[in-house]
């Protein structure tokens, strides 16, 4: 079966379940979606539930359906770490097998020595933070020293927030871009700098749709390079551009919340572009997964439920929708770091008439050696393409 198109939406932290290996990462008993749905009352997700989503793993108030809509199934990580960056790569066919490093002390002081001298400026923080507290902790020193605000999280990250109305954007990023390049070094091995503008005052402070990720180079091609060089159109929403460095993505489009997304999703629907949309939602993980908010999260989640039926009909009959995600991030479990879980995988299109069970798959690449079978292009070696049940 052939499509013109592939929208792929990664429901970023969306996770169904442990992982065999989650004890491994000190996630045993993580469930995202499970854990939300026992704890928030009135949670259902009627749209979700007519794709299958309830059919994949027993899920309170998402009940299994007898003719689910999409083929559903669920998704093992076979890389070795359980952060954004290392999902979506997967998930386009590159297996991860280094572990970047992690600082849950704060950053080396000749990292941080490093990074004052090239940008001027003296550091704040450096500790491991949740994003908006360390705002409110050293927001206020910040707009009097105009210092950087450095922190870190569980996952490889140098995080550099900076108000707009002390720091121009564009020295915020030229910052990051110092950071990149210093990170980058064997001694130290962070896989993403963030940078993090933020407004406002104390609070009341927010921070803005102007963060940029500066990530890793993917080290091998992924089927995005395989899509791009074969002359298809790979279209990024979201922080898809900045999580593989703009390598294989023909356009792109920043986005500041779930809705935007789901907006530019859909208004690309509509036009005759050959290849893959690709979206990431970010809202479910950086607003509600980290700071461990279920009642946000189920908000969300109903939220980007009832978007559904609007984002069916933009489907063409050649068309086909995959939602998944990238990992998990558990918001009743200790700690705010992502957890190691299955993720969902959802496949739909106005063509399909009898949906069953992908069962659980292998890895995540297994969705990236479904697109280069649908496209006719070369894999990247990994994955076991499903294309052949889809029917």
């Amino acid at each position: 079966m052939k499509f013109a198109k592939v929208c792929v939406i990664v429901l970023d932290s969306v996770g169904i379940g442990e992982l065999p290996d989650a004890s491994r990462f000190g996630d045993a008993g993580a469930n995202t979606l499970g854990h939300i749905a026992e704890q928030v009352p009135g949670f259902s997700l009627p749209n979700l539930q007519i794709l299958g989503l309830g059919n994949i793993a027993p899920l309170r108030g998402v009940a299994a359906v007898e003719r689910p809509l999409s083929y559903y199934g669920k998704m093992a990580e076979t890389s070795v770490g359980k952060d954004t960056m290392t999902g979506h790569w997967e998930l386009m066919g590159l297996r991860v097998d280094t572990e970047y490093k992690t600082y849950p002390a704060g950053f080396p002081e000749e990292l941080i020595a490093q990074f004052e001298s090239r940008t001027g400026r003296k550091v704040i923080g450096n500790t491991p933070a949740s994003g908006t507290e360390i705002l409110e902790q050293l927001g206020e020193e910040q707009r009097k020293t105009g210092a950087w605000i450095v922190y870190t999280s569980s996952d490889s990250v140098f995080q550099i927030a900076a108000h707009e109305e002390v720091i121009p954007l564009e020295e915020l990023y030229r910052a990051c871009r110092i950071a990149r390049e210093l990170t980058l070094q064997d001694e130290f091995g962070v896989g993403r700098v963030i940078a993090r503008p933020y407004v406002g005052a104390p609070g009341r402070y927010e921070r803005t749709a102007n963060r940029h990720d500066y990530a890793v180079k993917p080290p091998a091609p992924t089927i995005l390079n395989r899509l791009a060089t074969s002359g298809f159109d790979v279209v990024a929403i979201g922080k898809i551009n900045d999580i593989f460095s703009g390598e294989g993505i023909t356009r792109s489009f920043a986005t500041a919340s779930n809705q935007v997304g789901m907006l530019k999703t859909q208004q690309l629907l509509r036009t005759n572009l050959n290849g893959l949309v690709f979206t990431n939602l970010v809202d479910f993980d950086s607003k509600f997964g980290h700071r461990r908010d279920p009642a946000g999260y189920a908000d969300a989640l109903m939220q980007f439920d009832s978007w559904i039926p609007n984002l069916l009909r933009e489907l063409s009959y050649d068309d086909l929708l995959i939602i998944t995600a990238d990992h998990g991030n558990d918001p009743t479990y200790p700690g705010t770091d992502h957890t190691r879980e299955y993720v969902p995988i959802l496949a739909y299109s106005p063509k399909f008439r009898n949906s069953r069970s992908l069962g659980i798959r292998n890895s995540f690449s297994d969705l990236a050696a479904t697109l280069a079978e649908i496209f006719g292009v070369e894999g990247t070696g990994q994955g076991t393409s499903f294309l052949s049940i889809l029917g």
